[in-house]
């Protein structure tokens, strides 16, 4: 792994809002070899994570080694290392920078892979949450160049529920008047403190909860001292305007509204023809497993196979022993064109 991310810089970048970024960086990671056995991944990046963060997927005996595989990770933009509202000069800066869409880190991505690592195809991308929302748009927008998809914990649109949710987290956000629009000279503490307090509800499950299952990651920590970590401690050191920023991105996407399908998500989804991993956690209240199923249903080679865990979210990205197992002997399958003894049998709608 290199310790520092790389950047890859597009100039006049126009974003699908119309608004000419006059320089768009991509942040990215690679490990492994150009020349590895297996071919080429790419693994993008989550809800204001970085391409340092996928430690659950890449490494020696994880479902992407890269003695096997040449993994490229990126960085989503917005999230505070590639180009968002936090490290852009004016006329950019804080909250006029544009609302940019999982279709534009697309677009920078698959620069990225042929104009600079000269990647023109690969074996896989694999995605957790956020990136789960770019494997599907980059199955869409570019078919044939991928040959397999892995989505953990995430959809192919942002259904209502999740928008609404959203909306409500960024509200207890704007309600600080420290946040003057974004107009703010130092953070909004108090907002970004209520929207990491909204976020704990939603992140495990019920029963997470009620079984105290924080206790596994610390057998002294109680109900309390886990919310005042939500609380005083969420996403340490991220700007507000980038947190408001992938809000907006994930709110708004949907793969329907790729060019050429005039909004229909199904025909989007459909339209992928390559065999597509569907790993939802059957308690995720973020991409909830029927939202998922309802996607898996409308692409013809899907694999459908819900996470069985209690860890909500977070059992996407292996949060428990069990859940790291799961999902990289999953995956580990999957790429390797093996049968998955525990999926279930998704039939595409006629």
């Amino acid at each position: 792994m290199t310790d520092e991310p790389r950047f890859f810089t597009v100039a006049d970048f126009e974003t699908e809002s119309g608004v000419v970024l006059p320089e768009a960086r991509l942040a990215y990671r690679v490990f492994g070899s150009p020349d590895a056995p297996r071919g080429a991944v790419l693994v993008p990046s989550h809800f204001m994570a970085g391409s340092a963060d996928n430690e659950f997927l890449i490494g020696e005996g994880l479902a992407l080694d890269p003695a096997e595989w040449f993994v490229v990770a990126t960085d989503l933009l917005g999230n505070g290392v590639s180009s968002s509202p936090s490290n852009t000069p004016a006329p950019f800066v804080g909250p006029r920078f544009p609302v940019t869409t999982i279709r534009d880190t697309i677009a920078l991505i698959r620069r990225l892979l042929t104009e600079e690592l000269g990647v023109d195809h690969l074996a896989a991308v694999v995605g957790f949450s956020m990136g789960a929302e770019q494997a599907f748009q980059l199955a869409v927008s570019a078919p044939g160049f991928v040959d397999r998809v892995v989505a953990l914990a995430g959809t192919a649109r942002c259904w209502p529920h999740g928008v609404a949710r959203l909306e409500g987290q960024l509200a207890a956000l704007f309600a600080d008047p420290a946040f003057a629009g974004g107009e703010y000279e130092e953070q909004p503490v108090a907002g970004i403190r209520a929207f990491g307090t909204v976020w704990a509800a939603w992140l495990y499950s019920q029963q997470w909860w009620r079984d105290e299952l924080w206790r596994e990651a610390d057998p002294d920590a109680t109900f309390e001292s886990t919310m005042a970590g939500f609380r005083d401690d969420f996403l340490p050191g991220a700007d507000a305007n980038d947190v408001v920023l992938h809000c907006r991105t994930w709110q708004q996407h949907d793969v329907g509204t790729t060019p050429g399908f005039d909004g229909n998500t199904l025909a989007a989804l459909t339209s992928i023809e390559v065999p597509v991993l569907v790993m939802p956690g059957e308690t995720d209240l973020y991409f909830p497993v029927d939202d998922a199923r309802y996607e898996a249903e409308q692409i013809p080679h899907a694999v459908f196979l819900p996470i069985p865990s209690l860890w909500g979210h977070p059992a996407g990205a292996g949060a428990s022993p069990a859940d790291l197992d799961f999902v990289n002997r999953a995956v580990r399958r999957f790429l390797a064109d093996e049968p998955i003894p525990e999926a279930e049998d998704v039939k595409p709608r006629s």
